[in-house]
């Protein structure tokens, strides 16, 4: 992995404004899903949790930005990095929960939310559920109830029941 500059057969992205460059051999493998993951050993970060591998709850959410040629702006997407191959972010920036805020600097309005309605007990579906939050406030600063229903309903959460989660996000809603 080169950390300056990318040939031809690599694959260059963004992981909280740092450039990654993988060669072509990773370009099969799923962002979390290669042993050791890549997220957690490669990269250094531990917030985004790999729990099902399988996308079936969204513990892994990140967000995936990228250039719409066609609308002429910058398309953020909430995206479950154990399917995302990473070929597919070529050209892209990925945002962890870490790339948000954090208590070493200043935590983001949408973590400070969410602890605040105590929406994290466990806290393994906690970075996942900030990330479809943070993803929808940056494609819509002032979302409806329902706008931030349908962004948490790809996450999971067996723990607080929802409530204080949705509580704490809702706080962001349009009245």
């Amino acid at each position: 992995m080169a950390e300056t500059s990318c040939t031809h057969d690599t694959i260059l992205f963004y992981v909280n404004g740092i450039k990654k460059c993988y060669s072509n051999m990773y370009s099969l493998y799923c962002c979390l899903s290669i042993t050791p993951n890549t997220l957690k050993y490669v990269v250094r970060l531990t917030g985004t949790k790999l729990v099902c591998g399988e996308g079936g709850c969204g513990a892994c959410t990140v967000m995936v930005s990228k250039y719409d040629k066609f609308e002429q702006k910058v398309i953020h997407y909430s995206v479950n990095s154990c399917l995302i191959p990473l070929c597919t972010l070529d050209h892209a920036a990925v945002t962890t929960v870490e790339g948000i805020g954090s208590t070493e600097n200043k935590i983001h309005p949408v973590q400070e939310r969410i602890a605040k309605a105590h929406g994290s007990q466990c806290g393994f579906c906690t970075p996942g559920f900030v990330m479809s939050m943070y993803t929808l406030l940056r494609n819509n600063s002032q979302p409806t109830e329902e706008d931030i229903e349908d962004a948490c309903e790809s996450n999971l959460c067996r723990c607080t029941g929802y409530r204080p989660i949705l509580d704490g996000f809702k706080s962001f809603s349009k009245v």
